[in-house]
């Protein structure tokens, strides 16, 4: 994959907002700034959604990185669905105001792409991890360490976008997709991680660490 070099508003956001801001550009022509502002309103909302900032990348092939913004709301013992074995699932749930785009939790090549079709519940229930639509990536670092991390789709979002193809490679911190209007992201992590984050954290995708790898 190629570097994605951030823009202030994301790719995914650019058709949404030229329609939001042309359709309030049209009332306030026609009708008056009185009858347009609640249609800028929304263009500013469309605007703070796909906000797509650079975030810097903690320095240490140690750490696991949050993949999304947002605010855990899930750590608990599980079983990686993907990679059929015990597992500590992290979840993090992304509001309608947090940024949407989804980077890389570590550096390694992607070994599995598993799409599911599903429902669209609200992505704050932990019920959505097995039942909404979603896209798994099975990533294995160089050091042959692997997770799972899967883009969860939620009451509103409706759809998952995955760049991020079997044997990319990804640096940690890369930007690989992106799900529009409020949703989740599970890491399926090995139960020998030591944990950095707990439920009700707020975090940042790139700069908050979740877990580092157990030291060799």
């Amino acid at each position: 994959m190629n570097p994605y070099p951030h823009p202030l508003i994301a790719r995914e956001g650019w058709f949404y907002l030229g329609l939001a801001s042309a359709v309030a550009l049209a009332i306030q022509f026609l009708a008056g700034f009185v009858w347009a502002w609640p249609f800028w309103i929304i263009a500013l909302f469309v605007l703070q959604f796909f906000r797509d900032p650079a975030r810097p990348v903690p320095a240490g092939e140690q750490w696991i990185l949050s993949p999304a913004d947002g605010r855990i709301v899930a750590v608990l013992p599980s079983i990686d669905p993907y990679l059929q074995r015990p597992a500590i699932k992290v979840s993090v749930f992304m509001n309608v105001f947090n940024v949407h785009s989804n980077r890389s939790p570590v550096t390694g090549s992607v070994r599995q792409v598993v799409y599911h079709p599903g429902q669209f519940l609200n992505a704050d229930l932990d019920k959505a991890s097995d039942a909404n639509e979603r896209n798994a990536l099975v990533l294995e670092t160089p050091a042959g360490q692997q997770l799972t991390c899967v883009q969860v789709a939620g009451l509103i979002a409706r759809r998952i976008l995955c760049y991020a193809k079997v044997d990319d490679a990804l640096q940690a911190g890369q930007r690989y997709g992106f799900i529009r209007f409020g949703s989740r992201v599970d890491l399926y992590l090995p139960p020998q991680v030591r944990l950095r984050a707990s439920i009700g954290d707020t975090v940042k995708a790139t700069t908050s660490i979740l877990a580092e790898w157990p030291q060799s």
